[in-house]
């Protein structure tokens, strides 16, 4: 039998599996043992990519019920509350906005309007990601939307290849701080990192306490994408065929009048969730079962819910029950106790660092954002339960550190599906080039920028 990547991790994780429940772990009890054995198992499969992760994170849930490690309703409780009918929503949503073809037109009239040079055209880029990160709830289809316009731009200004694969790469890249500034900027783990602190956090508090940070760390982005790479050649932009595409278009379909209704009723809605009391998530869902209904939706068909991956959910299933099932058999609290400094940090500047750190360091073992979330954010909550500080600073900084961070494509998804000629072109070079000096801004984000911000607003009042 030959030894694969696949093959190693899947006989290193049973291994792991069996040590652990084996052992001995003073301070832990019988099913404390058995949740770390299947936890750091499937971790040990997220990592090795053994198989689709939606595949492991079954696996995992279904041993969690099987063995009667907790009851269903905890294992499964994320279908209970609206976190992933937001999710499911969403995805649904980002395709409307795509295949009505509002999302292209935004792109096409803004192109037209304002760029005229390779400057403008990163510009434009991540102001694009900021205005349809208002209207499409997920990273990916606003990148491949944007991705499709530059490929016209390109195209029609003779770029370069060097050059056309810096503006892919760009594309990419800055969906991942822009993601970061709305709730619904990414509604995969955005609500993930709110639902792992316990505390609520309504759309415009999300916005008070990550918005002014994140478009800080989107600027500086924008300065070193600027920087670290230049063009060969200044790029001369040639609008006709950007504007026959336009024109190609016709005027705005009665579809598309009905996608930027039911996408604008949906930011009103979302922007005022602490004046209406209704969960973003129940929003969402109610939002995206309009655009099915006739006379006034007609947008979102049977179709549709082919884009929503079913695998993510369960992705997001599994990476929520290690919080939530660790948390309740004890598992989370001997990692923290056993694993961790047995004093917390007083500082609250030496408190972010040390949890950027840690974030860092798993998320470069372990290569997934979803899931360094669901182990890292209950720990580090447990080992600064004794400071008093709310939960929810605590899981923003874990939060952000993981969610900014990656090196290699892997270790983020909204870098690891645009490479590739077929996508963003860039290859893995592009993504150390950044990724290697950003995990400075990582500190400049955690450290010199949300500690004194949060400071302000009285977070770190006990």
């Amino acid at each position: 039998m030959k030894l694969t990547k696949q093959r190693i991790g899947f006989l290193l994780g049973i291994a792991v599996a069996l040590i652990i429940s084996s052992i001995s772990i003073p301070g832990l009890e019988r099913n404390g043992q058995l949740c770390m054995a299947f936890s750091f198992m499937t971790v040990v499969f997220w990592g090795f990519q053994i198989t689709q992760p939606g595949y492991t994170s079954g696996l995992y849930l279904l041993l969690l019920a099987v063995f009667g490690i907790a009851k269903p309703t905890l294992i499964f409780g994320t279908w209970t509350g609206p976190m992933m009918f937001l999710i499911i929503g969403a995805y649904l949503i980002a395709g409307a906005v795509k295949d009505s073809g509002l999302g292209e037109r935004i792109a096409y009239k803004f192109i037209i309007s304002f760029v005229t040079s390779f400057k403008s055209i990163i510009s434009a880029i991540f102001i694009l990601t900021f205005i349809l990160s208002l209207m499409i709830p997920h990273p990916w289809p606003r990148a491949f939307l944007i991705m499709s316009v530059m490929a016209v731009v390109i195209k029609s200004t003779n770029i370069p290849r060097e050059d056309a694969v810096k503006i892919g790469f760009t594309v990419f890249a800055s969906s991942v701080p822009v993601s970061l500034i709305f709730l619904t900027g990414d509604a995969t783990i955005s609500p993930l990192a709110v639902q792992s602190s316990g505390v609520p956090l309504g759309w415009l508090g999300w916005f008070k306490l990550m918005g002014p940070p994140s478009i800080i760390v989107s600027v500086i982005t924008y300065f070193m994408i600027l920087f670290l790479f230049k063009p060969t050649q200044e790029v001369s932009v040639n609008k006709e065929e950007m504007q026959a595409k336009l024109a190609a278009m016709g005027s705005m379909s009665a579809k598309e009048k009905r996608t930027a209704f039911w996408v604008a009723l949906a930011i009103i809605l979302w922007m005022t969730d602490t004046i209406h009391g209704i969960d973003i998530g129940w929003v969402t869902l109610f939002i995206a079962m309009a655009m099915s209904m006739p006379v006034i939706g007609e947008i979102i068909t049977p179709a549709s819910w082919g884009g929503v991956p079913l695998h993510v959910l369960i992705f997001l299933t599994a990476a929520v029950a290690i919080g939530r099932v660790g948390g309740a058999t004890g598992m989370n609290a001997w990692i923290a106790h056993t694993v961790l400094p047995s004093s917390v940090p007083t500082d609250p500047y030496i408190l972010a660092a040390f949890i950027a750190t840690v974030s860092i360091i798993i998320h470069i073992l372990l290569g997934s954002v979803i899931a360094v979330m669901g182990i890292i954010i209950p720990a580090m909550i447990t080992f600064t339960s004794q400071m008093g500080i709310t939960p929810l600073v605590t899981a923003l900084l874990a939060y952000s550190a993981v969610a900014s961070h990656y090196v290699l494509p892997f270790q983020h998804l909204n870098m690891l599906v645009g490479m590739g000629e077929d996508n963003g072109m860039y290859t893995q070079k592009e993504t150390i080039r950044l990724g290697i000096p950003f995990i400075v801004v990582i500190y400049i984000m955690t450290v010199a920028i949300e500690v004194p911000y949060w400071s302000i607003l009285g977070l770190f009042d006990k």
